[in-house]
């Protein structure tokens, strides 16, 4: 079974979910099918977390807090209190959007580095304005912005920066889709980056600055997270989709009443969404 598996994955040539009996910690899974040398450490991950467990005395953490701890970039030293600390983290990979790439990748430019630290990519979606209708949009936005997209490909060559042009998708679905790995934690200069979390990925909107960090190979700061837990009980019927808890837990929250706080969704009616 597990021979027929591997080989159905080389034929189909796409990323499969891992799984504990064909992919131990040593084994090296590459982050996406668009990059090579880029590899999921697993490994590194799991001996954070465990020198983490041993300070914090066993006690049970949450996925959030999983995720985030097994990226710190000195676990055994870190200062740990949610809501209070300042984390310092080791992002598995940084994606940009062209607006803010800009300035961003001149910034790392001034660093004299030959090549990104941390694997990252450029999405050109938020310099088309929907007008008229999507092709005449997009010749619009090409003719208009001809200059910035040069420099954004040809930077991105250079810098070993994965580029991805205008047309070719929007940059939170294109996150979703080709970079989300469970376990990974993701910055990106985009407010709607955390839907790479539905592939089980801590993903987190920044500023250009934050994201020149990791490309240039410092830690990012990021202030502990307070965790909100969400027990759904029943489940979804007729209509209803995930989209909808969202709306309900929003209104309940307020706008500002998920501010600097990771939410948590448990119980029986997970298994409906």
């Amino acid at each position: 079974m597990q021979s027929a598996r591997l080989a159905a994955r080389k034929l189909l040539g796409r990323r499969a979910f891992a799984t504990v009996g064909d992919s131990p910690l040593s084994k090296k899974v590459e982050m996406t099918n668009w990059e090579t040398g880029n590899y999921i450490n697993y490994a590194k991950m799991s001996e954070n977390l465990s020198i983490v467990r041993q300070r914090l005395n066993n006690r049970p953490l949450t996925y959030a807090e999983k995720i985030l701890y097994s990226h710190l970039d000195n676990p055994h030293e870190q200062e740990i209190e949610r809501g209070v600390s300042y984390l310092k983290l080791r992002p598995d990979r940084v994606a940009c959007q062209d607006a803010t790439a800009q300035m961003a990748i001149l910034q790392f430019m001034s660093a004299g580095m030959p090549s990104v630290a941390t694997p990252s990519t450029v999405h050109c979606d938020h310099l088309i304005e929907a007008q008229i209708g999507g092709e005449k949009d997009l010749a619009r936005a090409q003719d208009i912005n001809k200059e910035v997209y040069d420099f954004l490909s040809t930077a991105c060559a250079k810098y070993n920066i994965g580029f991805w042009k205008p047309g070719s998708g929007i940059i939170h679905q294109i996150i979703l889709e080709n970079y989300a790995f469970p376990g990974g934690l993701m910055i990106g200069t985009d407010s709607h980056t955390p839907n790479a979390g539905g592939l089980g990925m801590a993903a987190i909107g920044v500023g250009g600055a934050d994201a020149v960090d990791v490309m240039a190979n410092l830690p990012w700061e990021l202030k502990a997270p307070k965790v909100i837990g969400v027990k759904l009980t029943g489940e979804l019927s007729g209509w209803t989709s995930p989209k909808d808890i969202i709306l309900k837990v929003a209104g309940i929250l307020t706008v500002k009443g998920g501010t600097g706080a990771i939410i948590e969704y448990h119980g029986p009616g997970v298994d409906s969404i």
